[in-house]
């Protein structure tokens, strides 16, 4: 099973997250499938590859939570992402 999740990156204390396709039993610093967005929480800076995002959704992958919640935030993908669920 294949989930939208975010993966650590940045330094000490200076934390961003790539958001990444990745399979369930990887780790969280593992070896992902497609990175398809980041998101910096110090500056709440979003960048996200909505092509990818879509097609992987299409695919069954499922959001983590907070993945869910920042796309939800993003209101460029509001419409796109709740006629899925």
């Amino acid at each position: 099973m294949v989930k939208l999740r975010l993966k650590r990156c940045g330094r000490k204390q200076r934390a961003i997250y790539r958001i990444v396709a990745i399979d369930v039993r990887s780790r969280r610093e593992g070896r992902d499938l497609r990175k398809v967005g980041f998101y910096d929480p110090i500056n709440n800076k979003t960048y996200s590859n909505v092509p990818a995002i879509l097609y992987f959704l299409e695919k069954g992958a499922q959001p983590t939570g907070t993945v869910h919640n920042i796309l939800r935030k993003a209101e460029l993908f509001k419409e796109k992402i709740s006629s899925l669920f």
